[in-house]
């Protein structure tokens, strides 16, 4: 994958804005709220700034004219160049059709449950679980509200794949929880085990691989 100058995905999203008009910063963030960007795309006005001030930099974008409307202070109006147009083709290609690997925090935290009790896991999945029906239902009720304002299936995408992902986690969360409560979840007699060990101030008895030989 091709390294490049400007790496935040906001960048991208800029991009997006520029490549249909030419647009100051405050416009890109509004127009990004009022599609729905921002639940998608990390958006907050200080990164916004240092992004397009980076794809300035790099050429991707220029400046095209300041303008004033009354009171407010002096707005620089933004235009994509051809090298920008290039870099957003090639960005929104490769994320499309090439995987990468995401570390996402959840992953990070499976991979070290073991550092709490069984009993402390299976409650807190269970809560994850909960907060992840409670966003599935907010998630539908938004994409409702969409649909009865006429928005086309094309600019609803990502929150369809957000849906998705969110089902499966629920899917993936519930059945781990409850392989977890009822012992069926291969290691956790010895997970267990270890847990009480601790709590008894007794040393924990270290994890070792079965022999295949």
């Amino acid at each position: 994958m091709p390294r490049r100058k400007v790496s935040n995905p906001l960048a991208l999203a800029v991009l997006s804005c520029l490549a249909e008009r030419p647009m100051h910063p405050y416009e890109m963030s509004t127009t990004m709220r009022e599609r729905g960007k921002h639940e998608s795309i990390k958006l907050n006005y200080g990164s916004l700034y240092s992004v397009v001030e980076s794809l300035q930099k790099h050429g991707l974008i220029a400046p095209r004219e300041t303008v004033k409307d009354g009171r407010r202070p002096e707005r620089t109006v933004y235009e994509i160049t051809s090298a920008g147009r290039l870099e957003y083709v090639d960005w929104l290609a490769e994320l499309i059709g090439t995987p990468a690997k995401e570390y996402p925090t959840f992953e990070a935290g499976l991979s070290l449950i073991g550092g709490l009790p069984p009993d402390d896991a299976v409650r807190l999945l269970q809560q994850r679980a909960a907060l992840l029906r409670s966003q599935l239902h907010g998630g539908a009720e938004l994409e409702r509200y969409a649909k009865e304002l006429g928005v086309p299936q094309l600019f609803l995408v990502e929150a369809d794949y957000r849906r998705g992902q969110i089902e499966a986690e629920i899917e993936f969360v519930d059945k781990l929880a409850a392989s977890i409560a009822d012992g069926s979840l291969d290691g956790v007699d010895y997970w267990r085990r270890i847990h009480e060990q601790d709590a008894a101030g007794e040393e924990v008895t270290p994890f070792r691989l079965r022999s295949t030989s």
